[in-house]
């Protein structure tokens, strides 16, 4: 590892490379067209060294941590010795790097004269992807092929020059190209942003300072990870978590992570995780290793506040076996894959818990819950299709070893917002009929979970196709140290409740899909919660008395809003406190 020359200007530098992601962020906030980008911020950016290493990334998805170096990887090794100012890079093939097809990863080489200095990256989650279901995450797919426009890496600029064939495929494989291609351009200016702000930089500091920082940076990454995983206890620890089906087969699949950690080094092995499913809810290896370094990220940052580079990534090894839900191998569909990564995410949080009790929080709130609907405005002529996606894959955080987790908060796997109903409503034939906590939906602890979350949709117009993917039905989010898990998910079409968590389905005027979204689990048992505590959350509605009273032996007296210590301690010791 190379010597800090000057510690203060690699802080200036680090500081530098992040706000450089941040404003592209901001810039692909401001020049996007779909909802599931501007406001879902379902997105990620970042700036990458002249080999291809992450030195900044900004405040996007911590879900995408650890994709952008492999996506860039194979843009990298196809045009070895063929990279010049003015290309951008496009992929979004998962089998070279990618995560699942909605997601375009572009990548823009910065040069200063023939020097190559760095890479910026603007990745998003495009509304369509073409393919046999609109919005590109059916569950229900079996192979890849059917899940849409597959790109390799390829320039989509070259020399400067846009390659209009690129453009027109892509403009004639999706649904809604005028989203589709706003948001590509919308990354496009997000790049040429970054480009600007490197030059900047590299005007005040030079070519060679600059790179040389940057591999300081990573290295200076790598040993404060280091010294942080020495403070950590070594030892073996295993966890696993359980998904109900894959929306093709009724089968359980378990998430088996095996976790080693010894002086300062980490191992997090999936032996003993499920085989591969028929279903697209499983991530590709590449995808997998990202869950693991953003669930370790969060662990290590309750320790040492560790820069987003990939020098975290070296001490962590990341195993399992090919043909696993974890490591699929082709054509495995992957278009949802997103419910599988939360799952990881949680899975590898509930093996540290085990490694650090007093610091962890609970399984976060939520059930990988995303619905894709679209259809046709019959009304037009040529007919004009529409498509809203929106995701909120956790809907509260897990209670921590000595606070309540928040309600209707992400919980460390994602930073992603929900769409505001006045712009779903403004833009498609859809009614948001009910938004809200649900009482009751807690996991019970000494320390509570956060609340579930209800959403329903009224739809407008016939022939809308919905497309729920879903979790959490069979095995809901767990607590840990004796804390209760949350309860499960409720889906309802209209008054009916479905059996199913996954499924797609066309309805007609006036169906309402109404989603009971968990809510997180919780910590200790639930007989040591301060009174107190208790009273307040029946104050706030957040709990009922009779919930009270049975989950937590506190007596509430409903009238006064009071809580009667007398018989909360008899009734408390008859329960076994």
């Amino acid at each position: 590892m190379s010597q800090i020359k000057d510690p203060s200007k690699l802080e200036i530098l680090k500081n530098s490379f992040e706000g450089i992601a941040d404003g592209m962020a901001l810039t692909i906030v401001r020049t996007s067209r779909s909802s599931i980008v501007r406001s879902g911020l379902d997105f990620s950016t970042a700036v990458l060294s002249a080999n291809g290493e992450l030195v900044g990334q900004g405040m996007c998805q911590p879900i995408h941590l650890g994709g952008m170096m492999p996506a860039l990887e194979t843009c990298r090794s196809r045009y070895e010795g063929n990279i010049n100012p003015g290309d951008i890079f496009i992929n979004n093939d998962p089998y070279e790097g990618g995560s699942h097809l909605p997601d375009i990863f572009l990548y823009k080489p910065i040069f200063v004269g023939d020097t190559l200095v760095a890479y910026g990256c603007a990745m998003a989650h495009q509304t369509d992807i073409g393919g046999r279901v609109p919005g590109g995450n059916a569950c229900d797919s079996t192979e890849i092929y059917q899940e849409g426009l597959r790109i390799p890496p390829l320039k989509l600029y070259e020399n400067g020059e846009p390659n209009e064939t690129i453009f027109r495929l892509l403009e004639k494989a999706v649904r809604v190209p005028d989203k589709v291609l706003g948001d590509v351009t919308g990354q496009l200016a997000a790049l040429q942003y970054a480009e600007q702000e490197v030059m900047r930089i590299v005007e005040q500091y030079g070519p060679e300072e600059f790179i040389q920082y940057q591999d300081e940076l990573i290295d200076y990454t790598e040993t404060l990870t280091r010294n942080t995983l020495r403070s950590l206890p070594d030892g073996q620890w295993s966890f696993t978590d359980y998904i109900g089906d894959d929306g093709v087969t009724d089968d359980v699949i378990p998430i088996q992570v095996n976790l080693t950690k010894t002086g300062d080094n980490i191992t997090v092995d999936f032996e003993g995780t499920g085989p591969q499913c028929k279903g697209a809810i499983q991530p590709v290896f590449v995808t997998t290793k990202a869950m693991v370094y953003a669930a370790l990220k969060n662990v290590l940052g309750i320790v040492s506040d560790i820069p987003n580079t990939s020098g975290y990534f070296r001490p962590v090894t990341v195993t399992a076996p090919e043909g696993t839900f974890v490591n699929p191998l082709p054509p495995a569909p992957v278009a949802a894959r997103n419910l599988g990564c939360i799952r990881i995410h949680q899975a590898v949080l509930g093996a540290f818990a085990q490694m650090l009790p007093d610091k962890i929080y609970a399984c976060s709130g939520g059930c990988e819950f995303g619905v894709s609907m679209a259809g046709y405005d019959k009304t037009k002529n040529p007919w004009q299709p529409w498509i809203q996606i929106e995701f909120q894959n956790e809907c509260a955080v897990g209670a921590l070893p000595f606070k309540d987790g928040a309600d209707g908060q992400g919980a460390g796997a994602s930073n992603q917002s929900n769409i505001p109903i006045e712009t779903m409503e403004a833009e498609q034939p859809i009614v948001v009929e009910e938004y809200g906590f649900i009482q009751d939906t807690e996991g019970a602890g000494e320390f509570r979970g956060g609340m579930g979350t209800r959403r329903s949709y009224r739809y407008t117009q016939d022939d809308t196709l919905v497309q729920v993917r879903s979790d959490r039905m069979k095995f809901p989010p767990f607590g840990v140290n004796g804390g209760d898990d949350a309860l499960p998910t409720r889906i309802f079409f209209n008054d009916d409740q479905q059996d199913r968590s996954k499924f797609i389905e066309t309805v007609p005027s006036g169906t309402v899909l109404s989603v009971d979204m968990p809510g997180a689990g919780g910590w200790g048992n639930p007989l040591d919660r301060d009174p107190a505590l208790v009273l307040d959350d029946f104050i706030q509605e957040k709990i009922s008395a009779k919930r009270a009273r049975e989950k937590y032996g506190v007596v509430v007296d409903e009238t006064e809003r009071t809580v009667n210590f007398e018989d909360t301690k008899i009734l408390r010791e008859n329960m076994g406190r």
